[in-house]
């Protein structure tokens, strides 16, 4: 069963680098720059669907597969887009180019340096990059992509604290950097490959090398870095809040995603045997994250910072979720993490729209206090992505957190999900207290003065890829079907490691060459099982299907 060769997998990774590469060139307009990148955006958007759609229509175990250069494995390296990989990069894809649009109306300074845009489509081609390799140091080289990328952007914010902030991340993500090139040597070491499908083969025999699990621990240490899970999280609220809006945007709704992406590929390719100890470990953290991210964001009088903060919360809850372990609790996760990204990351340029009417351009509550009180389309759009991430019909956080009930219930992990709904309200609680400060207090000029304070139309940023962020959130809330079957699809296909692995170590055995040692037989035909019987129970209540 070899994986379907398909060059569009190779689209939203080298459109963007093209296009930054252009972006150079074009270094003295800024203007064009910021088309030129808009347009490779959507172009790598465009390219991740076709590739999720062509998962879709080659059914059960179909994955699709770019080998470089035309090596095969393991010769080469590879990028292999199975469900899920593909499912993350529609999600990240999608939001960077909405951060791109957002980018074309942005007031901030920052963005006229020829360095930003460049930096920008970078940061877009190492998360699609992450999510699409198949090697395990393409994947190092890929997140660092991302991370330095990001960096050079926080750097140059118009933030006066942006430089500190940037400086802070890189040595604590350093740190996770390190773990995983100590990781990466330790499987090189031990099974003499880079390849993800060789090395999940390995590890399926059971057996346990002097160095194979210090290695993949090491991975898991350094994702939870990557995605701030607490207490790994003393970089993000500085970085996320001193960020430019729209990289703001996007690293708090689908970079932190990657390190999620790396925890559910070891525990199902690698760890399966460790897998119960790894899952009560996440489920721990995840409670943390939840009341911790939640109690935080109460206590924090900065809209973005509050934001940042909460996104300690949501990691948390999707941690948990896949510390369950069932099926039906992996496709909560996926529902969650899919939701997340777009609800996040438009009320994180909601805030930037926000903030951009007031003359320092701040999202501390004490300068937007009254200050959406005229913006009655975006306290409209404000609200709803306030109440889609608190779990309120009809909207798609909805849909994620009757997912998430439903799979703790399936496995009665009763405690835990009390626990999971206490926290739950705390999102209610802090994102109602953000939105009548911004949009239902009286403004302290007009208490002083009887006038309201002065706006500048001419120098506030666009609502329109905000806009279009929380449509989306309405349009999965209320058709909700789809996705809910994809992961359904994703969370089976994750359930089958052997599927990832034989697709692209079949190629071997059509050549001629003899696989590794493992318990995958990639010598034939497979389909995988059918979705558990506790997954039509959600279908049967989700609206659209």
């Amino acid at each position: 069963m070899a994986g379907a060769e398909n060059p569009w997998v190779l689209g939203p990774i080298i459109i963007p680098l093209f296009g930054a590469a252009l972006c150079l060139l074009l270094s003295q307009n800024n203007r064009l720059q910021r088309i030129v990148a808009l347009i490779a955006g959507l172009a790598a958007c465009l390219a991740s669907i076709v590739v999720l759609l062509a998962n879709l229509e080659a059914g059960s175990v179909g994955v699709q597969i770019y080998r470089l250069g035309g090596w095969a494995t393991p010769f080469g390296i590879v990028l292999v887009a199975d469900k899920l990989a593909a499912l993350f990069c529609v999600m990240g894809s999608i939001v960077v180019a909405a951060g791109l649009l957002y980018c074309l109306q942005c007031h901030d300074k920052c963005l006229e340096y020829p360095v930003f845009m460049p930096a920008f489509l970078c940061m877009g081609a190492g998360l699609s990059g992450s999510f699409y390799t198949g090697d395990i140091f393409t994947f190092f080289v890929f997140l660092e992509l991302m991370v330095m990328s990001s960096v050079v952007m926080v750097a140059v914010a118009d933030s006066s604290l942006g430089l500190e902030a940037a400086i802070k991340y890189v040595f604590i993500s350093g740190m996770g950097s390190l773990l995983l090139l100590l990781g990466i040597a330790a499987l090189y070491t031990t099974f003499g490959t880079l390849t993800m499908a060789q090395i999940a083969q390995a590890f399926s025999t059971g057996e346990r090398p002097l160095l194979a699990v210090p290695a993949a621990l090491m991975f898991i240490i350094a994702f939870l870095i990557k995605s701030a899970v607490v207490p790994f999280h003393f970089w993000q609220p500085d970085f996320h809040t001193t960020a430019p809006t729209p990289v703001h945007g996007v690293l708090s709704s689908v970079v932190v995603k990657v390190g999620i992406y790396g925890i559910i590929r070891n525990t199902s390719s690698y760890l399966v045997q460790e897998g119960d100890l790894i899952r009560t470990i996440l489920i721990v953290l995840g409670l943390v994250g939840i009341f911790f991210g939640g109690l935080t964001a109460l206590r924090t009088w900065n809209a973005k910072r509050m934001l940042a903060y909460s996104t300690l919360g949501q990691v948390g809850f999707i941690l948990v979720a896949i510390g369950w372990g069932s099926q039906l609790a992996i496709v909560a996760a996926i529902i969650y993490i899919f939701n997340h990204a777009f609800i996040k990351s438009g009320l994180l340029m909601l805030t930037g729209v926000i903030a951009s009417h007031n003359a320092k351009h701040s999202a501390d509550l004490k300068d937007l206090a009254g200050s959406g009180k005229g913006l009655k389309f975006i306290s409209v759009l404000y609200l709803v992505g306030g109440l889609a991430l608190a779990g309120v019909p009809p909207f798609n956080g909805f849909m994620s957190k009757v997912a998430l009930v439903r799979s703790g219930a399936g496995v009665e992990s009763w405690i835990v999900l009390g626990l999971v709904v206490a926290g739950g309200l705390l999102t209610m609680i802090y994102m109602t207290r953000t939105w009548q400060w911004i949009f239902q207090q009286e403004p302290p000029e007009a208490e002083d003065t009887g006038h309201a304070p002065a706006h500048a139309p001419h120098k506030s940023d666009s609502p329109l890829a905000p806009a279009l962020l929380i449509a989306a959130c309405v349009l999965l809330g209320i058709f909700a079907g789809p996705l809910v079957t994809l992961s359904e699809d994703t969370a089976a296909q994750i359930a089958s490691p052997e599927i990832y692995a034989c697709s692209v170590l079949a190629q071997m055995v059509e050549s001629g060459m003899s696989l590794p040692e493992g318990s995958y037989d990639c010598t034939g035909g497979m389909e995988i099982s059918a979705a558990p019987t506790a997954l039509p129970v959600l279908v049967m209540e989700v609206p659209g299907r």
